[in-house]
């Protein structure tokens, strides 16, 4: 598509890629001379006087769901750094790998780690510190301190481990398991584990770090309680508040006050650490797993019977997604939530990337007039300054 901005029979022109689309617009430069200095050396200030007959419109690529090239075997988990380029995920499957990618999804690597049924995983926001758990091999707890390139087995008991969470500096480690429903804490990236004696027992099956890894949330699907820890995950409190549920997942916001958590009752959200819960208006579904951005503004929540929905507001309001009916497992959100990550049963893992929608600036420069969308910039037009001449945006 050519886009021309044209003045009387002269015009200026550039490229626009396909994402983008125009209406009319029309608009004035206005010039006043300043009171400063002699004739000579007086300057002028232009104002933009937009008469917007149409409208802007921008499309960002990539605002629907799309498979990634991994292949499409049962994966349980995912994890994502802060960027959302280095992604690590792994099959529920005793002959599956763990894979990673380092550009977002594009493409992906068989790691060195060995086959086995893993269940949980998690990243350090660099993506550099990697960790690993599940039922086999020996039903361990893996890490890597090389984004997935070597692998290290971690001295730890011979347990289910179901969930692993990580600070964002890959430090803090706090694991759950399932038998013999107990709580494992590391502050040295998995070199040495230490059992919180004094956490509650259940079948644990997720749990979440504040960046700093001081605030730590776990849910369990037996009795359906949950718990929070303000000290790394030693001592823990229930949330009295919160419904007995046969709990399956939960993330936290980077100062862990802003809480997502899924159920077979329902999603609930929390906005002070897990002291008080908040029913979601979701449809009843088979909820499995959810994300959140760092400022916990942005959500994702998915089921196994194949919903995926997204709020932009904490969870004030949802919006569902357009997905294949698949058995959703895991997700996984970037900081910033522009990118989110979906791990399905059968079906490989899938990526949503949205771009937030550009800008008009308008600047003076060297005796010319520049309009600029921001962030994208290569977008620019430089017009000569008129004090009489009304310009208009076509699309061709």
């Amino acid at each position: 598509m050519r886009t021309s901005l044209a003045r009387s029979s002269s015009s200026v022109s550039f490229q626009s890629m396909s994402h983008w689309k125009y209406n009319i617009i029309g608009f004035r430069l206005r010039s006043e001379a300043t009171a400063e200095g002699n004739e000579h050396m007086k300057t002028r200030r232009f104002t933009l006087l937009a008469l917007f007959v149409g409208s802007v419109l921008f499309r960002a690529p990539a605002q629907t769901w799309e498979q990634t090239t991994s292949p499409a075997f049962n994966y349980p988990c995912i994890a994502s750094s802060a960027d959302g380029t280095i992604l690590l995920t792994s099959g529920y499957r005793e002959d599956i790998p763990i894979y990673t990618s380092t550009n977002g999804g594009g493409s992906w690597n068989i790691t060195s780690a060995p086959l086995g049924t893993w269940a949980g995983a998690a990243s350090s926001a660099d993506g550099k510190k990697l960790v690993a758990v599940g039922y086999s091999p020996g039903w361990c707890i893996y890490t890597s301190p090389d984004a997935g390139v070597t692998w290290i087995s971690n001295h730890v008991p011979s347990l289910q481990w179901n969930s692993v969470a990580s600070s964002a500096d890959g430090k803090r480690l706090v694991a759950v398991n399932n038998a013999p429903q107990t709580i494992y804490v590391s502050t040295n990236a998995g070199d040495v584990w230490t059992q919180a004696t004094n956490a509650p027992t259940g079948i644990w099956r997720s749990v979440a770090s504040s960046a700093d890894g001081t605030k730590v949330i776990a849910v369990n699907s037996y009795p359906g309680s949950i718990y929070t820890s303000t000290d790394g995950g030693l001592g823990w409190r229930q949330a009295a508040n919160a419904p007995g549920a046969g709990w399956t997942s939960v993330a936290s916001s980077a100062d862990g006050n802003k809480l997502v958590a899924t159920s077979s009752a329902g999603v609930y959200r929390s906005s002070d650490s897990g002291l008080t819960w908040i029913s979601n208006s979701l449809p009843a579904a088979a909820w499995s797993a959810c994300g959140a951005s760092a400022d916990g503004s942005r959500l994702i929540v998915a089921s196994r019977d194949g919903f995926i929905y997204t709020s932009v507001d904490s969870g004030a309001t949802w919006k569902s997604n357009s997905v294949p009916t698949v058995s959703w497992n895991g997700v996984a959100s970037s900081a910033d939530g522009s990118k989110l990550f979906a791990a399905a049963s059968g079906g490989g893992v899938w990526r949503l990337e949205t771009t937030a929608a550009p800008e008009l600036h308008a600047a003076t420069s060297a005796g010319r007039f520049h309009l600029a969308w921001v962030p994208h910039l290569q977008y620019e037009i430089i017009l000569p300054l008129s004090d009489r001449s009304f310009y208009r945006l076509n699309s061709q």
